[in-house]
């Protein structure tokens, strides 16, 4: 037995009929509103299924959508965009920030990805973290790890050279031209 029955109103099943008629409505509007008639005139999902030409799925999805959002939300789903949930809440990240602009540990240079990633583990901060996270987080900080005052400078550009070789008197061009007797 189905959990969601399809049950069209007059005004509903008018509509759905104008609109698998009307040219300019999309191919995938038209399927989902052949579904639900095809649904509300008694079919079963597998003979919709072979009716229609769609897959099991897309008959529940379609079926489940009007029983419980309506008949817009059926026949025009709106799929909210995907947000990847972080990894690092605020505080979280304060601390890889401030771990990050911290002395690195004895024996290292300077603090890696794998470091940082290993001692927020450590620290019971996060159950678990990969480098590539770490990488992203401090990415999209403003923090300037490279601008400390204990770290190598870097090479200041060197001023234009001087414009007096070219005037010399020995130049190509007099080399290369015959001189007249």
């Amino acid at each position: 037995m189905k959990k969601y029955i399809v049950q069209l109103s007059e005004d509903e099943r008018s509509s759905l009929e104008e609109m698998v008629r009307s040219p300019k409505v999309s191919a995938a509007k038209i399927k989902r509103a052949r579904i639900l008639l095809a649904a509300d005139s008694g079919l079963c999902d597998e003979e919709i299924v072979d009716d229609l030409g769609v897959g099991i799925a897309t008959v529940e999805r379609v079926r489940k959508a009007f029983v419980l959002e309506g008949l817009v939300q059926a026949i025009d789903p709106k799929r909210e965009p995907y947000v990847p949930k972080s990894r690092l809440d605020g505080a979280a990240e304060a601390h890889l920030v401030h771990l990050a602009c911290s002395q690195a540990p004895e024996g290292y240079a300077r603090w890696t990805l794998r470091l940082l990633a290993n001692k927020l583990v450590e620290l019971q901060i996060v159950d678990g973290i990969s480098h590539e996270t770490v990488r992203q987080t401090l990415k999209k900080t403003n923090s300037n790890l490279g601008a400390r005052s204990d770290s190598a400078s870097r090479p200041k550009k060197m001023r234009a050279s001087s414009q007096r070789w070219n005037k010399s008197s020995t130049s190509i061009s007099a080399l290369t031209m015959p001189t007249i007797p």
